[in-house]
């Protein structure tokens, strides 16, 4: 069984307890909540029906004695893997019953990331769908198993189970109701890991983020006050529970609420709109592209019913917060957060327009931020910098990695982010780009996301990424990776005719230009610059290649 060391000390807990941050809850004491006092509200929706509290909370009784049958036990690692389905959910829950640690991954991932995943945690228990988006998940873990020497049991949902692995539907039918001395499920300790999540690797190397139920739910109490929400609201994820926007945002969001869910799996706008018209949809959140899609759905379903839609995760072109605020008719809140702390920034419900238009929001109840030049001294309001956090709903370690924990702390418990930003006099943040990001040409720092939201409004563009490239004199150059619009191209010349157009000065201006049909992303929607950036060098190294 793994270890799950953490740098959570006495004093953490002590200090985040008596400040009311930590309430030494767990998600699970919530279903007990509502499937006593609202029974019949509908807990979630999905593409198999839909089911009510009470429903919701006789099977993920059944399902956790199930787990326990098959040796799941407080401090041992469920690995699921499954989509957007209602299945997920009961996981997490009974898990938690159990005092289990979850380990959440998202559907696309393959063999190369769960043999390092699974084997990492000795994860005692794996559940995967049958097939999804036409991949055999199945045959997968069936050919994986040789190298999962820990993986005792394989469980399958919605599919056909492979030698040795049983459906989902088995961890039901343990007796458990009428079995003599019967004991109680233990739970889980509000300070105790309970899920690790894995960074989705922008940078190339995933890490193991440990979250223990008071950091998760520290910082889902504060967006619940910041946007007025309530058990009246239905909540649309469409985000994978596998990624921290889905699993805090729809999983805990909706349980902690007594709210109900509605999950989508597989994205898709005329699908969401269809939803939320027939659903009364009334929040969603989820990266940059799903904003992006869902403001120009054609106008065919009634939305009126959405109320609140968060973007986080991944820049957000701000004539886009523009569009999508006259478009969908509804407050648009950028905000900004990561995986080892949740949404640290958003906008509020009656927050200027200025605000909402050219910021990603001010810190929630509890966070607090710095914005630190390259001597780790703060700059004044306005100025651009390194971005530091800390608050009660940091992440309490990289798992078996405490070397990265320790690097990624300054020496007075600030955790650095690895992103660019700027605080103004209110407080509100503006991400400017990763740190990793920052081209420097001769000397001269090009704001990328400046940049990108200049050249998003060009009418030709669908999506746009601005990465370094290497240049033996100026050190870097910027390149320009385009996703054009259907049916349009684009040259670097109509690039630069716009951004002078902008008056833009012109150090800021690409001097490249790449055409690609899509951008490599992470699961939550974020475009994995450095895989852009290899692009571009070795485009670079075939051009100056000699011929044959």
């Amino acid at each position: 069984m793994a270890t799950f060391d953490t740098d959570l000390t006495a004093e953490r807990i002590r200090e985040c307890t008596a400040r009311g941050f930590w309430r030494q809850e767990s998600v699970e004491l919530y279903l007990d909540r509502w499937a006593t006092r609202r029974p019949d509200r509908t807990a979630m929706v999905d593409g198999a029906g839909r089911c009510t509290y009470a429903e919701l909370a006789r099977t993920v009784e059944r399902v956790a004695h199930g787990l326990a049958a098959h040796g799941v036990e407080r401090g041992r690692a469920v690995s699921c893997q499954l989509p957007n389905w209602s299945e997920f959910i009961v996981v997490l829950l009974a898990a938690a019953r159990l005092g289990a640690v979850v380990n959440p991954i998202p559907p696309i991932y393959r063999a190369s990331e769960l043999r390092f995943m699974l084997n990492r945690l000795e994860s005692c228990v794996v559940v995967i769908p049958g097939t999804f988006r036409g991949f055999d998940h199945v045959a997968m873990l069936a050919a994986l198993r040789p190298e999962l020497p820990r993986v005792e049991h394989v469980f399958v949902a919605r599919g056909e189970p492979g030698e040795s692995m049983r459906p989902f539907g088995a961890l039901t039918e343990t007796v458990w109701e009428a079995r003599a001395g019967r004991r109680g499920l233990p739970g889980t300790d509000p300070d105790q890991v309970n899920e690790v999540i894995f960074t989705s690797g922008t940078t190339g190397e995933p890490k193991g983020v440990m979250h223990t139920p008071n950091t998760v739910l520290a910082i889902v109490h504060p967006v619940i006050e910041r946007l007025q929400l309530s058990e009246r609201d239905v909540i649309l994820m469409s985000s994978t529970f596998a990624h921290q926007t889905g699993y805090l945002y729809g999983y805990c969001l909706t349980l902690v609420l007594g709210a109900t869910g509605v999950w989508l799996d597989v994205w898709n706008p005329t699908a969401a709109a269809r939803l939320i018209e027939a659903e009364r949809v009334t929040f969603t959140m989820g990266a940059t592209p799903f904003l992006h899609d869902l403001t120009y759905v054609p106008a065919t379903h009634d939305l009126s019913s959405l109320r609140v839609f968060i973007s986080a995760g991944a820049p957000i072109p701000r004539p886009l917060v523009r569009d999508a605020r006259a478009r969908l008719g509804c407050a648009i809140s950028p905000g900004w957060g990561m995986t080892e702390n949740g949404l640290v920034t958003c906008n509020g419900l009656g927050d200027p327009e200025e605000k909402v238009f050219t910021t990603d929001g001010h810190p929630v109840r509890g966070m607090e931020l710095r914005i630190v030049d390259g001597d780790g001294q703060s700059v004044p309001p306005g100025g651009e910098g390194e971005l530091l956090v800390r608050g009660p709903s940091q992440f309490v370690g990289y798992f078996k990695r405490p070397d990265f924990t320790r690097e990624s702390y300054t020496a007075e418990g600030w955790f650095r982010t690895g992103d660019r930003g700027r605080l103004d006099a209110d407080g509100y943040l503006a991400i400017t780009g990763r740190s990793k990001d920052l081209i420097i040409r001769g000397g001269e720092n090009i704001p990328v996301a400046e940049i990108e939201n200049v050249l998003f409004t060009h009418p030709k563009i669908a999506g746009v990424a601005v990465v370094g490239m290497p240049d033996a004199r100026l050190g870097e150059r910027a390149c320009a990776c385009v996703v054009p619009k259907p049916g349009e191209s684009l040259t670097l010349a109509e690039l630069v005719a716009w951004l002078e157009g902008r008056q833009l000065a012109r150090q800021k201006f690409p001097e490249r230009l790449e055409l690609v049909a899509e951008f490599p992303m992470t699961p939550s929607g974020k475009v994995q610059k450095f895989r852009l950036r290899e692009l571009v060098a070795d485009r670079l190294v075939a051009e100056r290649a000699p011929r044959a």
